[in-house]
């Protein structure tokens, strides 16, 4: 070490070792060193508290030597300096942090500026200067400049070879290398008195000298004096130099540097700037005089140069912080500035410089917040030229914050494209130029143009033939914040969709998902007339299609497409709405539908128009079209039109039949309007030997819903009739006057489910014979599309059910008559009602089975009959439906019969 060190210091190299082994020790104890009181006359100053002092220094020394015993205070000191000379760590322990300055007042909520950052996500709490103008701006903004000192002290290392300017001082270290007839090389040190020693030459003046200097007077030295060798010369190691800075810093005094260090080493090992500092007027004071120099050239790139080398000898002092303003909004580098030192202002253009410039080139507003002579807020217009003074905060702004000079084109394109518009301007053909921006299957009879009104600022639509427009047609030009909308075939298909439909009827859509339903509701519901040409077609209410997305973004252009639409229903492959232009060919428009079908009619199409006058009454017109010679151009249309393409006459019908059984081609046979059973037995080549014509099963459509209904209907009467007895209201006159209510009631409940549950058949009772059919035409039935013929075999069995001891199918006996199944069946049961038993016939016809005395047994019955036993309906006589309810058991029991002989064929 240097002799002019204090003894103290001495030790540093010492102790440094054993420090640097026993801090890691020392930081996990879980609590700080006791404090050390100095002494009076110590140079450390009055007693630190524990939390604040340094760590005592060990016992001993590396290897184990005893430690000196020195005063307290000197230990406390030679600590310190060792901290500070390792870079600024702090003492064992948590070190108490020091309360935030807390503002009068909360700051208001402010949405966040671009590139301003909560205080809280800094990880430290706002200055004073900086909780003033967050106070105004309702912002955190950071003092510029400060964070450059964030990673602490550092000593400055020396890297790469020295300048040749450098200055050489007492107690560098050179390193002088000869070769040539002397070879040798030699450190030297540079001595007190400034000289430099050689052992072959005399005393060299150094220090104060430049390394290029130095080296060209050893050199020509060499040269003289010793012939044949040439000399090198380095700096081996430069000197250490004592800087002392004062003032605004975090850890004032004397700091330890490299002759190479400049002033930001300096205030860097002295814990860089406090927030109350300046950084613009930090004075240079020494043997060359007083400089200041201004920061803000270096870390913010200000004009001018500044001096930032340093000489043993000089200080450094950090004055308070000087005037301030503060630059938020749109500036790349929000923030708090500082003023020069000693200025009052600043042009607001040399401010946004600081800040690096308005994000805009042009169009930006300044809105400075100042304080009056009374201490009041003022707010002023400032231009880039006026003043900007201590304490204003300029808010910068955008003038007019609005698009211009652009188009947009969306809807049915592969990708949403915004244009500019050029000083010649763009056309609509110019920006679908490229046919490939356009997705397929658009639709090509309409598009628009979403216009923005200068002088109403009201939008509206502005249709186009988008066809032409592909073909190079039908120019238009285009105006700023045009939105070209395109529109695809799906789209245009919505329209006749049912969620649309119930629109167009007022009701309003179930969620809030499709805007444009709700407005189209709204609008339906308060002229029902202005869309009735649009709920003329009577669409399905089939499946429940979602909202388009071009829809969602615009939700008028619903409305406006309905009110340009034509209506085209009949025989075309597309029927639905479509939006058209006026003087539109009917051939366009068949051709967006896909065309006519086969089966059109084109001699009969009718058109349907409102008038274009707008009179006190508005007549339909309707006009039937001879266009067979298929000349669609000649027909021109308007918005609103309905046309209807009917279909050819032609006696097919619209579906086939189903023949089963015992016939000789069986199958499923288109029919033609008209034909008859015997035709269509003819067709299928006759019956069967063993076909049995006269059970054949007839089962119809129409027929089989008006079973069911009358199922239906017999089941509400009969709760009806439940709910009466109930109530006592239906219990009069009756002849069972001891009868079980609840029992009678529970038992007509089942009887109502069983009747809606049961299946009804559809049958009709018709003539399948060919031979009788021949010979009496007039019971030869017409068919119909859906009906079902079931010829079975004949059978050879009578099948008695219900009240009877033994129900089942008994063989078939010529001459036998419903008593006499009845008594091969067991007889009657005890409560069977004999009276209201009958028959059903093999062709669906049912009669009275003649049970009773006086009806001798009843007719003879044929093979595959069904004899019908009842219950004894005694327990509920006493209610008037009773009667109409013999009716309806006498069908389900033909619907069953039916039903069997159906599946047992079709298997």
């Amino acid at each position: 070490m240097p002799s002019q060190l204090t003894p103290e210091l001495r030790l540093v190299s010492a102790v440094l070792a054993g420090l640097l082994a026993w801090m890691p020790v020392a930081r996990a104890q879980p609590a700080g060193p006791p404090a050390i009181s100095s002494s009076p006359g110590s140079a450390t100053g009055p007693a630190v508290g524990s939390a604040l002092s340094p760590p005592p220094l060990p016992s001993l020394l590396p290897g184990g030597l005893p430690l000196p015993s020195l005063p307290a205070g000197t230990q406390q000191e030679i600590m310190q300096r060792i901290l500070d000379a390792a870079g600024g760590r702090p003492p064992p322990g948590p070190l108490p942090a020091p309360a935030a300055p807390t503002p009068s007042s909360p700051f208001p909520a402010m949405p966040a500026m671009p590139g301003v950052a909560p205080a809280a996500s800094l990880g430290e709490p706002l200055s004073h200067t900086e909780a003033f103008f967050a106070e105004r701006l309702g912002l955190a903004l950071r003092q510029f400049g400060y964070d450059s000192f964030r990673s602490g002290p550092g000593g400055a290392g020396v890297l790469g070879a020295l300048p040749d300017d450098y200055i050489i001082g007492r107690d560098d270290e050179l390193v002088l290398a000869l070769r040539g007839r002397t070879r040798s090389t030699l450190n030297l040190r540079v001595l007190r008195d400034g000289t430099l020693v050689t052992p072959d030459l005399p005393p060299i003046p150094a220090a104060g000298r430049t390394l290029r200097d130095l080296r060209a007077d050893l050199e020509a030295r060499i040269a003289r004096d010793m012939p044949g060798t040439e000399a090198y010369l380095a700096i081996g190691q430069v000197r250490q130099i004592a800087i002392f800075v004062g003032g605004e810093v975090q850890r004032p005094g004397m700091q330890a540097l490299t002759a190479l260090s400049s002033v930001l080493d300096a205030l860097q090992q002295a814990g860089g700037v406090r927030k109350t500092g300046s950084l613009r007027g930090i004075r240079v004071e020494g043997p060359r005089g007083s400089r200041v120099v201004d920061l803000y050239a270096v870390i913010a790139g200000e004009r001018g140069s500044v001096d930032l080398s340093l000489r043993e000898g000089e200080r450094i002092v950090v004055p308070p912080l000087g005037g301030v303003v503060a630059l938020a909004g749109e500036v790349t580098r929000p923030g708090i500035y500082e003023l020069p030192a000693g200025s009052a202002g600043v042009p607001l253009s040399a401010a946004l410089r600081l800040a690096g410039d308005p994000l805009r080139p042009a169009g930006n507003r300044f809105l400075s917040q100042g304080t009056d002579g009374g201490g009041r807020r003022s707010f002023t217009e400032l231009r880039p030229q006026d003043l900007v003074r201590r304490g204003d905060s300029v808010l910068v702004q955008p003038g007019a914050d609005v698009i211009a000079n652009q188009l947009r084109l969306a809807g049915h394109v592969t990708a949403p494209v915004t244009r500019a518009i050029g000083r010649g301007g763009v056309s609509l053909n110019g920006l679908l130029s490229d046919p490939r921006l356009v997705r397929p299957d658009p639709y090509p009879r309409l598009a628009v143009i979403l216009r923005l009104d200068a002088q109403t600022r009201v939008r509206q639509f502005v249709p186009f033939d988008l066809s032409r427009t592909l073909q190079g047609q039908g120019n238009l030009p285009l105006a700023e914040g045009d939105e070209v909308i395109v529109l695809g075939n799906s789209d245009i298909a919505w329209l006749a969709s049912p969620p649309v439909q119930r629109a167009l009827r007022g009701e309003a859509p179930p969620d809030d998902s499709c805007p444009a339903l709700t407005q189209l509701a709204i609008a339906a519901r308060s002229a029902p007339a202005r869309f009735a040409h649009a709920r003329g077609a009577g669409f399905p209410d089939i499946g429940a299609p979602g909202c388009p997305q071009v829809f969602r973004d615009y939700p008028p252009l619903l409305a406006f497409l309905l009110d340009t639409a034509v209506l085209l229903a009949g025989e075309v492959r597309q029927p639905g709405l479509f939006p058209i232009q006026d003087n539109t060919g009917l051939d366009a428009l068949l051709a967006a539908a896909g065309g006519v079908t086969d089966g059109a009619d084109l001699s009969a199409i009718e058109l349907a128009r409102e008038p274009v006058e707008q009179a006190g009454t508005i007549p339909l017109s309707r006009t039937l079209l001879d266009l067979r010679s298929r000349n669609f151009r000649a027909v021109r249309l308007s918005p609103r039109d309905v046309i209807r393409v009917p279909r050819s006459f032609t006696d097919r019908e619209t579906g086939p039949v189903t023949l089963a059984g015992e016939a000789v081609r069986p199958g499923v046979y288109d029919i033609r309007r008209g034909e008859r059973l015997s035709e269509l037995l003819a067709r299928a080549g006759g019956l069967t030997g063993q076909a049995y014509a006269y059970g054949t099963v007839f089962t119809r459509d129409s027929v089989r819903l008006r079973q069911q209904e009358g199922f239906a209907r017999t089941a509400r009467d009969l709760e009806t009739s439940l709910i009466q007895v109930a109530a006592g209201q239906a219990v009069a006159g009756g002849r069972g006057q001891n009868v079980d209510v609840g029992n009678a009631i529970s038992a007509g409940r089942e009887l109502a489910n069983a009747l809606r549950q049961a299946q009804a058949a559809g049958r009709m009772v018709v003539e399948a014979n060919p031979v009788l059919l021949a010979a009496r035409p007039e019971l030869d039935v017409l068919l119909e599309p859906g009906d079902l013929i079931v010829i079975p075999k004949r059978p050879n069995e009578v099948t008695v059910v219900g009240a009877v001891l033994n129900p089942g199918s008994l063989q078939f006996q010529s001459g036998w008559r419903a008593s006499d199944y009845l008594r091969a069946a067991g007889g009657p049961q005890r409560f069977a009602d004999t009276s209201r038993a009958f028959v059903v016939f093999p062709n669906g016809q049912s009669a009275p089975a003649g049970l009773s005395g006086w009806q001798a047994g009843g007719p003879p019955v044929p093979p595959g009959s069904l004899v019908v036993v009842p219950q004894d309906p005694s327990p509920f006589e006493t209610w008037g439906f009773i009667r109409d309810l013999t009716q309806v058991l006498s069908q389900v029991t033909i619907s069953s019969a039916a039903l069997a002989v159906i599946a047992r064929e079709m298997r």
